[in-house]
């Protein structure tokens, strides 16, 4: 093991402002074109201007879109009521939301990306692993967002055109027209997206409450045609809140809290352009958990009361909106589904690989060059088999994705808040040979606390027959006990044994020595 010069005794230089927000000095150049682009460098103190609203609006633009509103269809699909399926969701993101704002706080603070705070903990070449993680996820969530997107498109343009629309000729086993409904909703992401992260800002600022209004319209049409709210409020649970109740909700909790680890992770993508600690944590806190909460809550409602005006419940929203019988309600929903969608999709599935995909090789992709290749990417892994039962959605992509980046966030949370106490060196973050150097670029110590942790994780996956890719009796039968807490296990599991493999590396750099 190669080991390096011994670090700087004290950090470089920086310009440190009265709240608290830090950048480099005039003069000092990040240059080095295999660690750094215009994308990567930090974020100016005067270019990080995003306030509480603007993050606020973030989230409720991200909470609002058809995968959140259906989560609850697939809890109660499991056998909860709609009291546990709510329950289940709130709870999974006040969670949630504790790693959103450790992980964030660095974005204000030093206006640095994910991958680039990453770089600390796992060094300048290995946090390329946990960017290609998040960013496969990412490219997965895109491909399924899109395609749901396009499929919304697709059916209440039938409605409006009518004529041969859905019987239109097939290719691969779906209508062109699908297929084109499908191209176009990608085009127009990644058009947004492609004029930078300035533009997402001003885009989200409308799209939450216009998303908001829409989903509330919702709620008033289906009230007014059902004069009430249907059984569906009143079935009792068929698990109870006893031993058949438990098994179910710790995996479905993992589940919730699996759909948004990805932003756990690469939130500081986004609180990089705050305006401060306290417009990020406020904006987290009032975006988070009580939009996904209300949200919840809208689905069940609105659901409650399609079946009471068409005798089954109706948990799809384009389905249930293509079911408006005039032209304006249909167009209104069309438009209010291609916001939501394109809302969530561009700020939570393709800043992320777009920046991740940029620090893999600074020198030759940038953030719009990683939005393309994500946007690919997206359309190749088949996106539709993920969403085809409620089981293989929550407990196997859900699970498996949440169990893996909690290990990532216990790795960053540990390193950040517990080995360096929030103090970085701004300029090492992108300099080889620097104190993130560790060995070649690499800190074995962060490679094993993930392997572990993501072993101990979603090394004991199941799946009942046929619902999954898993065995019956796990992957690796002794861990399966574990797997339905992966989120929980991935990130306390690698948290511990990071901090314990970093405690003597600290004891070396107070004396001196080469860091290993």
């Amino acid at each position: 093991m190669t080991a390096t010069a011994p670090p700087p005794a004290e950090p470089d230089p920086v310009t440190s402002h009265p709240d608290g927000r830090v950048e480099l000095p005039p003069g000092v150049t990040l240059d080095d074109n295999c660690f750094s682009n215009e994308d990567l460098r930090p974020v100016p103190v005067a270019e990080r201007r995003w306030t509480t609203y603007n993050f606020t609006a973030l989230w409720v633009g991200m909470a609002h879109n058809i995968p959140s509103w259906t989560l609850a269809s697939g809890l109660v699909a499991l056998g909860m009521d709609w009291k546990q399926a709510v329950f289940t969701i709130a709870v999974a993101n006040v969670v949630v939301l504790l790693p959103m704002l450790l992980t964030g706080h660095a974005g204000p603070k030093y206006g640095i990306p994910f991958p680039v705070l990453a770089r600390a903990s796992f060094g300048l070449r290995g946090a390329n692993l946990p960017a290609l993680i998040r960013a496969a996820v990412a490219c997965a969530w895109f491909g399924i967002q899109t395609w749901i997107g396009g499929q919304g498109i697709y059916v209440l343009l039938g409605k409006v055109v009518g004529g041969g629309w859905e019987r239109a000729g097939e290719i691969a086993g779906y209508p062109w027209t699908l297929w084109l409904c499908f191209l176009v909703f990608w085009v127009l992401e990644l058009a947004i997206i492609y004029r930078g992260m300035e533009t997402l800002r001003r885009f989200e600022n409308w799209a939450a409450p216009f998303v908001l209004v829409g989903a509330v319209v919702l709620l008033v049409w289906i009230a007014d045609k059902a004069g009430g709210f249907g059984s569906l409020l009143d079935q009792p649970s068929r698990l109870g809140w006893g031993s058949d109740f438990w098994p179910v909700f710790f995996p479905a909790l993992m589940g919730m809290i699996g759909f948004w680890s990805t932003l756990s992770l690469n939130i500081p993508d986004f609180t990089r352009f705050g305006a401060g600690q306290r417009a990020q944590v406020w904006g987290q806190t009032l975006g988070l958990p009580t939009t996904m909460t209300a949200f919840a809550l809208l689905s069940v409602f609105v659901t409650s009361g399609s079946e009471a005006v068409y005798g089954e419940p109706i948990w799809d929203p384009v389905a249930l909106a293509g079911k408006a019988d005039n032209v304006f309600g249909l167009l209104f929903a069309l438009v209010t589904v291609l916001i939501a969608t394109v809302s969530v999709n561009i700020a939570a599935n393709v800043v992320s690989p777009a920046y991740d995909l940029a620090n893999l090789a600074p020198k030759f992709i940038t953030f719009r060059t990683g939005a393309l290749i994500t946007g690919i990417v997206g359309v190749l892994i088949f996106p539709w088999k993920l969403t085809s039962t409620p089981e293989l959605y929550i407990f196997t992509w859900l699970g498996v994705v949440g169990g893996l980046l909690g290990t990532v966030a216990g790795v960053l949370i540990a390193d950040y808040w517990i080995i360096r106490r929030t103090v970085l060196d701004l300029a090492d973050l992108y300099r080889p040979k620097g104190r993130y150097w560790y060995a070649s670029g690499w800190n074995w110590r962060a490679v094993v606390a993930f392997v572990v942790g993501g072993v101990l994780a979603v090394g004991g996956s199941a799946s009942q027959p046929g619902k999954g890719p898993f065995p019956k009796e796990g992957l690796i039968p002794f861990l399966r006990p574990l797997a339905d807490y992966g989120w929980a296990v991935g990130l306390g599991a690698s948290l511990v044994l990071y901090t314990a493999l970093m405690l003597p590396v600290g004891a070396r750099r107070t004396k001196g020595t080469p860091t290993p």
